[in-house]
């Protein structure tokens, strides 16, 4: 894409709008499965007069239907949870994104806060408000904050062609709003097990055509990252977290809507240790190290500020946006222990700044027809150090030295990212619905690569209660902005930290076509349920993993994949009473490793370079569930649960077993107290894994994991929060 291209769509998109949009009804507050079409006004309507005083509420509305507009979900797969609904979890707002994600389908947890959607790895795109956030350095600090939340939409499947390069699903968050909650805040604490801490505060309010929903949050523990073992209290775990988040919008008039978006998180972490290891390499003349006593430390940060402007120009909705995200990683190790039980000790920071320019648009064409058009791209710089210690060694990698050398590296890289979109979207009859559309991307890095991706979704009202889609869609997925140049490579030859196999160190982008198909209905009024069925061929999978001491993922790929599965959603809601489950069944598999095949040892190389293997987060059955009943006005019981029948570990070849299976309940009870000069206090008792039963997410073993980790064991929680 040109550049000219962008400024010409900047500039079309900040003309000054004159034509008013419909008002729309609210968004139902519900947790469901949504297969079709997101609501949608294509009614221009008349114009009124202006008037000096605007009705912000009913203006603000407006524009947040018609920036719906702008998304539609036709051919993919919706699964919507909105903030009543993350309430209602155990831990409440204080929940982690990632968790409150695994209440969806085909969501699978993994450590280090990691998500895998219907057999993808990472791969997950978020927006806020529409907006395009780029992805932070692979870590297990979670940026975002549930507090934030209106809705939270899981898309995946055959997606539209408007989505696109981060393609497993898209976390589609609408942010509360000042006009919709009035002028007020709101304070928490929550703290238990684990020494955890956890104080919040909110703000949010309008006046006039002003709006804002400010919140921030510190939250410390002893169990920042999954314990190494199956003990109660992990070693060395503390983490220290601050998160913050702003949208201040201000109405410009009727039909334009400038908005302000900012977030940070300052997030520090222990790395858990795993005590009665023993050393394979000597340091001078030490040759024994408690490995109870190591002490390494990552520290993970996030910025990221976003200006939008959204409004209508003539029968066309719009919304521009710039934006830029800064992350940045730093990890310090234990450097004798890391030398006698890894044979390296590095000093890891990684950098990487992405400025951003995102265009969408939507035009109705006559009474059955609404175009959809854009543009996106993203200039990225990333920077990396690393400062090792190595001892000498032989060709054979055996030590003959105990005096560790000192060898720095660095890096810079550039990327560039142009994408454009154009779809339709056609209403033929009142049943039927499709949507075609082409997408092209455009990546450059070390090489430039480029696919020009169609899609095509349908849908069919089959009766008023049952809705059938189905899609396809073609990907392109480029590697995350990271890789390590073969010079540095060659720096480590000849020490304990040198490569077997340099092979291809350059990740290729992933080209992969999807098909996607379900049904979902409406038994009476309380209950929805939902079947749902994908199969993805994949060139030039794209995997990551863990190598080496520091928490950071790396990328690689295989030359062919396969992803297929099944999903089954229920949700049931009447009276006091709301319910949901869903179960997945899944298969991923992967052959030949063609990148970054330093990573790996010869053996498991070989045998992947001629057989199909699992990829290492391949879990056949996953499964969630919960359910939530008020006692009364002022109280209510809630329960949820996971289920998953384990992630891959070495077997006779490479991920060729299964780890045990595991259940974790949680459990949760909250009432409201009312004090005479305070007002109402609201409490919440969460017992996460109830039955502490010790289930192995991981056991160190299988292509790219680093080290073992363990779920939660029983743990208690009490939530105070008073809004004012």
């Amino acid at each position: 894409m040109k550049h000219s291209l962008l400024a010409l769509s900047l500039a079309v998109a900040l003309a000054t709008p004159i034509a008013h949009a419909a008002e729309v009804p609210s968004i139902r507050d519900a947790a469901r499965v949504v297969n079709g079409n997101d609501p949608t006004d294509g009614d221009s309507g008349n114009q009124p007069p202006q008037v000096q005083n605007l009705d912000a509420i009913s203006v603000s509305g407006t524009l947040d239907q018609a920036r719906n507009a702008l998304s539609p979900g036709t051919g993919s797969s919706q699964y919507v949870i909105d903030h009543k609904a993350i309430a209602q979890l155990p831990l409440g707002a204080s929940t982690p994104l990632n968790q409150v994600l695994l209440q969806a389908p085909g969501v699978v947890q993994d450590s280090y806060g990691g998500l895998h959607v219907r057999g993808d790895h990472a791969n997950l795109q978020y927006r806020i408000n529409g907006v395009i956030i780029p992805e932070s350095i692979g870590g297990f600090g979670q940026s975002l904050d549930a507090r934030t939340i209106h809705t939270v939409k899981l898309l995946d499947g055959a997606l539209p062609a408007q989505y696109g390069l981060r393609t497993a699903a898209v976390v589609d968050i609408t942010t509360r709003s000042g006009h919709e909650l009035g002028n007020g805040g709101s304070v928490g604490i929550i703290g238990g097990s684990n020494a955890t801490l956890n104080p919040n505060a909110s703000i949010w309010g309008s006046n006039d055509r002003w709006s804002w929903f400010l919140t921030g949050n510190t939250m410390q523990n002893d169990a920042g990252i999954e314990n190494p073992t199956a003990s109660k209290k992990p070693i060395h775990d503390h983490t220290n977290q601050v998160k913050g988040f702003g949208d201040i919008s201000y109405l410009i008039d009727y039909d334009t809507r400038l908005s302000l978006l900012f977030g940070m998180a300052n997030n520090r972490f222990q790395i858990p240790d795993n005590p009665g290891q023993t050393p394979a390499f000597g340091y001078l003349d030490t040759v024994d190290f408690n490995s109870a006593t190591l002490d390494e430390r990552q520290r993970e940060n996030t910025r990221f500020g976003v200006l939008a402007l959204q409004g209508k120009l003539g029968a066309t909705d719009y919304q521009v946006s710039l934006g830029q995200r800064y992350s940045s990683l730093t990890y310090t190790p234990d450097r004798i222990g890391e030398l006698m039980f890894n044979g390296v000790a590095s000093d890891i920071a990684r950098r990487n700044r992405a400025s951003t320019l995102q265009a969408d648009f939507a035009t109705p064409m006559g009474a059955r027809h609404t175009l959809r058009y854009g543009v996106y791209g993203s200039f990225e710089r990333a920077a990396s150090g690393n400062n090792a210690w190595v001892f000498p060694a032989d060709a054979g990698g055996a030590q003959v030295s105990t005096t560790p050398i000192n060898i720095r590296d660095a890096s810079r890289l550039t990327a560039k990212t142009w994408s454009a979109y154009v779809q339709d979207e056609w209403s033929i009859g009142e049943n039927w619905t499709l949507n075609s559309g082409l997408r092209g991307d455009r990546y450059q890095l070390a090489r430039s690569e480029s696919q020009l991706s169609p899609r095509m979704g349908l849908v069919w009202q089959a009766t008023a209660s049952t809705v059938v889609h189905a899609g396809y869609s073609r990907y392109f997925t480029p590697p995350a902005t990271e890789m390590i140049p073969s010079t540095n490579i060659a720096k480590f030859d000849g020490t304990t930290n040198a490569v077997a196999d340099t092979g291809n160190n350059t990740p290729l982008a992933e080209r992969s076509d999807y098909f996607d198909a379900g049904i979902s209905q409406n038994l009476g009024s309380a209950w929805t349920v939902g079947v749902d069925a994908y199969y993805r061929k994949v060139q030039r999978l794209q995997d990551e993993g863990q190598f080496g001491s520091a928490l950071v993922y790396a990328t690689f790929n295989y030359a062919a994949g396969r992803v297929k599965g099944v999903e089954f959603t229920a949700n049931y809601e009447q009276g006091p009473l709301s319910a949901y489950f869903n179960a997945s069944l899944g298969k991923a598999i992967g052959k030949r490793i063609i990148t970054s095949q330093y990573n790996f040892a010869p053996d498991d190389l070989a045998w992947v370079n001629d057989h199909y293997i699992f990829l290492d987060h391949d879990q056949k059955l996953t499964a969630s569930g919960g359910l939530n009943y008020a006692l009364s006005d002022s109280t209510r019981v809630g329960a949820d649960s996971l289920f998953g029948s384990g992630l891959r570990k070495d077997g006779a070849v490479p991920n060729g077993a299964s780890l045990p299976a595991y259940f974790q309940l949680n459990l949760n009870v909250s009432h409201d107290f009312v004090f005479d000069g305070f007002g109402k206090l609201h409490t919440q008792l969460a017992m996460i894994n109830a039955l502490d039963r010790t289930y192995e997410l991981r056991d160190g073993s299988g292509i790219g994991v680093g080290a073992p980790q363990f779920g939660p064991r029983r743990g208690l929680y009490l939530s105070l929060q008073k809004n004012f």
